[in-house]
């Protein structure tokens, strides 16, 4: 099984004909997750035909505009399309307060709860869970309070060995627990590993979602070995003071995380609207992690 990540904006604070403001959904196991939802986020799901039923989490990563100010465009038009599942938005200490009022005023009786979970941005800690997947804040180094997301699928069941079972006369009472793990004990007493009677699980997938913030290997030891990592790029090397001061990145750092954590494939985004052909920004990245693509708006990334 694979997961979609679909990117509505990869442009940063000033929005261009080709980039929105930071939001992408994640899909995976049949359920949607939003990462960030700045301006325009529900303008390219609308122009993408996008269905988004199964969403029911908004991650937010800071309370700059370019990556919250969609949330009451959103939630309204929800509203209007007589949603009924509450929407659970997860953001730093201080989004319910901020986004609460606003609400009330813009989204008057709503079909369905808005609940906020707040979490401290300077922890990394788990934020959210349910049956498949387990998402953990990531600490960044950015201007305000920040975070990133990593996002991890629970270990699989292992896969039955069919005639393993039957060879063994396994009852059917015993199977789930085998295929979590247990070994089985026959009528005779004699213990049957589990390595007989199954084999290995598929691997779980894991993405890691850093954006804003500036150069730091802190992140490293929890995005380690990720499946996919969005990194943002904001800058080319030759802004790199600039990026600097405004604790931001450029690609070529964005790179150097990548090859550091060892992470399978990178895609760099929450470009500056300066750059009108952000091949600049691909090659100093690809000149020292290869696999990187850019993160372009209205594509969906399968891995």
């Amino acid at each position: 099984m694979s997961a979609k990540l679909t990117i509505l904006g990869a442009g940063s604070a000033l929005p261009t004909r080709t980039n929105f403001p930071s939001s992408q959904i994640l899909e995976l196991r049949d359920k949607q997750y939003m990462i960030d939802c700045g301006e325009g986020t529900q303008i390219r799901i609308r122009q993408m035909g996008l269905k988004i039923s199964r969403l029911g989490h908004i991650f937010i990563s800071h309370l700059h505009g370019d990556h919250c100010l969609g949330l009451i465009g959103l939630i309204s038009s929800f509203g209007m399309l007589n949603r009924t599942a509450d929407l659970y938005i997860h953001g730093p200490i201080g989004i319910s307060s901020l986004f609460e009022s606003h609400i009330n005023f813009f989204c008057d009786n709503l079909p369905f709860k808005v609940i906020f979970e707040e979490f401290n941005t300077n922890k990394h800690q788990l934020i959210f869970e349910d049956k498949t997947m387990e998402v953990y804040s990531i600490p960044l180094k950015h201007r305000v309070p920040c975070s990133g997301f990593i996002f991890k699928e629970k270990p699989k069941e292992r896969h039955i060995l069919r005639e393993m079972i039957d060879f063994y006369e396994v009852p059917l009472s015993q199977i789930n627990l085998i295929k979590r793990g247990a070994d089985f004990t026959a009528q005779d007493g004699v213990i049957i590993p589990n390595s007989r009677l199954t084999t290995d699980a598929d691997k779980s997938i894991s993405y890691a979602y850093c954006s804003d913030t500036a150069y730091s290997e802190k992140i490293i030891k929890w995005i380690e070995d990720v499946d996919l990592l969005y990194h943002e790029a904001t800058f080319a090397e030759s802004e790199k003071i600039r990026a600097k001061s405004t604790m931001h990145s450029t690609a070529a750092q964005a790179a150097t995380i990548a090859l550091k954590a060892k992470v399978s494939k990178l895609i760099i985004g929450h470009f500056s609207a300066r750059y009108n052909n952000q091949r600049v920004l691909l090659n100093e990245a690809k000149a020292i992690f290869e696999n990187t693509i850019l993160g372009e708006d209205m594509q969906t990334y399968e891995f």
